[in-house]
């Protein structure tokens, strides 16, 4: 594993380069043994010095728990960031405009939010996770790669920030809202994806993971094995991953989203330079 000088360096560099929306070669390219271990040190690197910046954390994000994204990227497990009050936005259904300047070769995640009343226990399981949920919604998480091309292993995502950019959540929908079957409709609704009223892509539920609540589940054991990552707290929102492929978006498109199956409207964003 490299040195703490190392790693100091290579975060100050993949903070640079996400502030400045450019790119730089994978760091395990450079670093002989980068392993998930030293690029969590690395993330943690970064988010502290977010903090040191008055960024306040909203939560956290879950990257690749869609194992039909594994073989395109060849990364084949979940990995996990923080999402900050300067990155989350809400929009209503009427949808919002975007500006994707400041992101590197960005692209559109639908996904599932959820925010929670009390923190689940470190062994929950997805009942568990349901009941400590206070309000479900969809959003759209903007992802980024600071590596050109959307080549790297597993580590480099982590180290950069589990590649988030922005988390715009749709209208938020109490569990009352959504009926008694709320947790099958979680694994079993779907999802249309449309650029300029075309499909690009459908999905499902149950691509997460089986589920956005096992997702969850499965973020909750993640954070236990981890000692210097906080487990979650009360208050904090976690986007869950993508329901369909991650799809580049270009100034001058827009997007919808179209669900079926559960009680979530689908969202509109349109992309400017």
């Amino acid at each position: 594993m490299a040195n703490d000088i190392a790693l100091r360096e290579t975060a100050r560099r993949i903070r640079a380069a996400q502030d400045g929306a450019q790119q730089l070669a994978p760091i395990s390219s450079m670093l002989a043994a980068f392993d998930d271990a030293a690029a969590y040190r690395v993330a943690k690197l970064i988010h502290e010095s977010r903090l040191a910046d008055g960024w306040q954390p909203a939560g956290r994000k879950i990257g690749f728990t869609n194992r039909l994204i594994w073989p395109v990227y060849n990364v084949h497990q979940p990995i996990w960031g923080y999402v900050y009050d300067r990155t989350v936005s809400h929009i209503g259904e009427t949808g919002t405009v975007l500006p994707i300047r400041r992101f590197a070769e960005p692209r559109l995640e639908p996904e599932i939010v959820v925010k929670f009343r009390s923190a689940p226990a470190p062994d929950a399981g997805p009942e568990d996770i349901l009941a400590c949920i206070e309000w479900i919604a969809h959003g759209i998480e903007i992802v980024q790669s600071h590596f050109p091309g959307w080549k790297f292993t597993s580590a480099d995502t982590i180290a950069d920030s589990a590649l988030h950019g922005a988390l715009l959540v749709g209208p938020p929908r109490r569990l009352g809202e959504l009926g008694d079957q709320i947790a099958a409709a979680l694994a079993d609704f779907t999802l249309m994806l449309l650029r300029d009223d075309v499909v690009q892509d459908t999905g499902t539920g149950s691509n997460v993971l089986g589920s956005p609540l096992k997702a969850v589940a499965h973020l909750v054991a993640a954070l236990a094995r981890q000692p210097q990552a906080p487990l979650l707290q009360a208050g904090e929102i976690v986007t869950t991953g993508t329901v369909t492929q991650a799809m580049p978006i270009r100034a001058g498109e827009t997007w919808t989203t179209t669900l079926s199956g559960i009680a979530l409207p689908g969202l509109t964003i349109r992309f400017e330079a």
